[in-house]
């Protein structure tokens, strides 16, 4: 299988996504669009997936392939071709099918609890994990829910965690690709913006990762070989 993963940011870790996709042995062409406004085409590949990034999702004057990646997302989805949208891109996905982006009003950071509605727990990907589990979140947008979407999980702060559009098209508000590595490599990388969503973060982090984090790496490479099967 060939998988074409969007990057959004200059630092993108694949993280649980990527170990899942190693397994398949899946092939992977990386694109970066924020640095050339390049974006594959739908015979690119078999399936589509797009990471997350500081902008958000309706930052066409500074990013302006944001647009045609959304629609690329979409015309992916009509195509059966299995599309993963994580954090910006779960956003981005959302603004494909025509939902709203509402920005800065559900800061989310940290291990946060994630639950599933009962759609949730018939999904094939998101059944993966129980009823409510942690999983990295690191955001501070959201959006509508779009009308095509099967609604699989939410959290007290972000309703739309995780949806469903069509038989293998995710989005998910939460970084469950995030692993503990991966955290640490953030805050490492981050320190001013991670106190900034967590004061104190950058102390409580090593801590929470044994706990929390340990937790949450297990759920996270559920969730990333469940959806890879499905392409």
């Amino acid at each position: 299988m060939r998988v074409a993963i969007v990057e959004n940011t200059r630092i993108t870790h694949h993280g649980q996504v990527g170990v899942a996709l190693h397994e398949a042995a899946a092939l992977i062409d990386l694109w970066k669009p924020w640095a050339d406004n390049a974006l594959p085409t739908t015979d690119a590949a078999d399936a589509l997936v797009v990471f997350g990034g500081e902008q958000s999702a309706t930052d066409d004057h500074t990013h302006p392939y944001l647009s045609a990646l959304a629609d690329l997302m979409a015309a992916y989805t009509a195509t059966g071709k299995p599309v993963l949208g994580i954090c910006l891109g779960s956003q981005l996905l959302a603004r494909a099918f025509g939902a709203e982006n509402h920005l800065g009003t559900a800061p989310e950071f940290g291990w946060v609890d994630v639950s599933l509605t009962e759609a949730g727990r018939a999904d094939p990907v998101l059944s993966r994990v129980p009823q409510t589990f942690p999983i990295f979140q690191w955001h501070s947008d959201t959006f509508t829910l779009p009308e095509a979407a099967v609604h699989l999980a939410h959290s007290p702060t972000a309703a739309h965690q995780a949806f469903r559009i069509g038989r293998a098209t995710y989005g998910t508000q939460f970084h469950f690709e995030a692993s503990r590595s991966v955290v640490r490599d953030w805050t490492r990388t981050f320190p001013d913006l991670t106190d900034r969503m967590s004061p104190g973060w950058t102390t409580r982090q090593p801590e929470l990762a044994r706990t929390r984090g340990a937790e949450a790496d297990r759920h996270g490479l559920a969730l990333a070989r469940a959806w890879v099967s499905l392409i």
